[in-house]
């Protein structure tokens, strides 16, 4: 009886220990994407700037076509 019942604690404790682990390993596999969605991450402000810039570039571009067509 006493075999069963250390086979049972046996079992119980060697579940547990690999719940842990696959526990443990998750998230450390959730902190790396966190971090590197932190690192990739553009906020509002960054993509307004950024899209200013291009706009900009974009308006120089035309007036420069704009010359260009308009001396013929």
């Amino acid at each position: 009886m006493t075999e069963l019942i250390d086979m049972l604690l046996a079992i119980i404790i060697a579940a547990g220990a690999w719940w842990a682990t696959s526990t443990a390993k998750e998230q450390k596999r959730l902190e790396i994407l966190l971090n590197k969605t932190r690192e990739d991450y553009a906020t509002k402000f960054e993509l307004r700037d950024d899209m200013k810039r291009v706009m900009d570039a974009l308006h120089r571009v035309e007036d420069k076509l704009d010359k260009v067509l308009s001396k013929d």
